[in-house]
């Protein structure tokens, strides 16, 4: 594996609360904890690992490791209500012989009993091995990755993207090949989990009985979706660096409010935010900047690549404003998607930035999609469609900003796109390109020859398009200092919890040279 992997700039606060472990340079040497200190762990119940382990957010010197204790996941987790000393280890080699940290944490029932040891200390550019132990249990080992010297300038860098995984419409088995080729970082831009109700006729029935809305019914949620196990083991494999969208909370939400306020009230929605935020925090492998209040959580932020990439990663749900419905509203200038301070610190990663390459993850879609064929516009509002003043404004900057490319998840089909300074006007000169992956299972196996029928003949009224398919699974990039090589993979099928999966498209970007074509 040649590639680097990511991490966070100008970052470098250490944490010690709600669950959350940061180690520095200085971090233990000594061995496991000798039984006596383990005695009270003892009495934990079997399976304690039964979500697994992950990383992510990598540092040129640190990385942050995530497991959570529950032996009964569906169940509230089925921990004792108390603090338990979790051991944990990262080493150079996965026999654990070389370079060995070690260290504890503490998994808290407030958070869950979840876990995230921010190690310090390391070496950049490197592999790690690490695993975790509790009550004399040990969990699975898992495998990282540190990101280059913020100096580096050569080398490359494997992302896989991916998003849209709905437990009820299919097996999780892109993340198998996914495996199988080796990324350095996963990049996830939104809906880890559905908060759809269970159905009698899915192919995997949400647990439940409804809805989640509470901690500990989000809780159950992503234990669930934490249980699959091709899911567990690409966090096994390979660092991520995750972002939700709005499945994460409730369909098509905003701010805070929800898709159905006539339903919803205003303090109920809080109270729901609240517990869908702490819900993902626990399942998730970020820094304790990331630890909600209340009903806000920091998400957006800044990674690293060495110097070929930096990756600038979105919310683009909890500062938005309520979605347009007209033409017209789509086109307010008071509607922001980002917020005041989160636009500006966008503007200023891209116009700063020393990368070759200016990634955005952004959940949904920036290029335009033009659903009607023919004369006139219909545009889908819940994506950049709907906040166009602010979109246009973040296209023209890209005009100054080296190598621009956004990624994206949302709409469950693979959509890759010229983005043009203006949509209006055909002749506009294009500034950057935009991947929006494929989900990993949502809307399960479509029907191929129906979707092309309705998608083909709107070709022509979006020719900014270069690819549309719907087959599930996700994109593969290889990035390097002259050109960015992008694979489109895919399963035959996630109906079966075994696939095949092949390369549906090749497609490139030549740095300095605005746009992406199929190769």
């Amino acid at each position: 594996m040649t590639g680097v992997t990511g991490a966070v700039s100008h970052d470098r606060r250490r944490f010690l609360t709600a669950g959350a472990a940061v180690v520095g340079a200085a971090a233990s040497a000594q061995l496991w904890l000798p039984s006596t200190a383990r005695a009270a762990g003892n009495a934990l119940p079997d399976g304690v690992f039964k979500l697994g382990v992950a990383s992510g957010d990598p540092l040129p010197d640190g990385v942050v490791l995530w497991t959570r204790l529950a032996p009964d996941p569906l169940n509230g987790g089925g921990m004792p209500n108390q603090v338990v000393s979790v051991e944990w280890e990262i080493a150079q080699d996965e026999r654990f012989s070389t370079g060995v940290r070690r260290g504890v944490a503490q998994a808290r029932p407030e958070y869950g009993h979840s876990v995230h040891v921010d190690v310090r200390g390391l070496w950049p550019g490197r592999p790690y091995w690490y695993r975790f132990r509790a009550g004399g249990q040990i969990s699975r080992v898992g495998r990282t990755r540190t990101a280059p010297s913020v100096r580096s300038t050569g080398g490359s860098l494997r992302l896989a993207l991916a998003s849209c995984q709905n437990w009820q419409q299919g097996y999780f088995t892109p993340y198998k090949d996914m495996l199988a080729q080796d990324p350095d970082v996963v990049l996830f831009v939104g809906d880890y989990v559905y908060e759809s109700t269970p159905s009698a006729t899915a192919l995997r029935k949400h647990e439940g009985s409804g809805e989640p809305y509470t901690l500990t019914q989000y809780r159950n949620r992503y234990a669930q979706y934490r249980t699959d196990p091709d899911l567990q083991k690409m966090h096994a494999g390979a660092p991520w660096v995750v972002t939700f969208d709005d499945h994460e909370v409730d369909n098509d939400f905003a701010g805070q409010i929800p898709q159905d306020p006539d339903k919803q009230t205003h303090d109920a929605f809080v109270a729901r935010l609240t517990a869908a935020y702490q819900a993902y925090y626990e399942h998730m492998p970020v820094r304790a900047r990331a630890i909600p209040n209340g009903p806000h959580i920091r998400m957006y932020r800044r990674l690293e690549f060495g110097r070929l990439a930096r990756l600038n990663v979105l919310d683009t749900r909890q500062y938005r404003s309520d979605q347009a419905t007209t033409q017209q509203g789509a086109k307010n200038p008071a509607l922001t998607m980002l917020g005041a301070a989160q636009k500006q610190w966008l503007l200023d990663g891209l116009h700063d930035s020393p990368a070759r390459w200016n990634l955005v993850a952004s959940q949904i879609m920036m290029a335009e999609t033009d659903l009607l064929v023919g004369a006139g516009k219909q545009w889908f509002y819940d994506a950049w469609d709907g906040y166009q003043v602010e979109r246009n404004q973040f296209l023209k900057e890209f005009r100054s900003v080296r190598n621009p490319v956004v990624l994206t998840g949302d709409r469950h089909l693979t959509m890759i796109s010229d983005l043009k300074a203006d949509f209006a006007d055909p002749k506009s000169a294009v500034v950057g390109a935009e991947f929006v992956g494929t989900s990993i299972s949502s809307n399960g196996d479509q029907d191929q020859a129906a979707f092309r029928k309705e998608w083909d003949p709107r070709r022509a009224d979006n020719p900014h398009w270069k690819l549309v398919d719907a087959h599930r699974g996700y994109h593969l990039f290889d990035i390097r200092r002259d050109r960015i090589d992008a694979q489109v993979r895919v399963v035959n099928t996630v109906l079966k919890s075994t696939a095949t999966p092949s390369t549906l498209a090749r497609l490139r970007v030549d740095a300095g040279k605005p746009g992406v074509r199929v190769v």
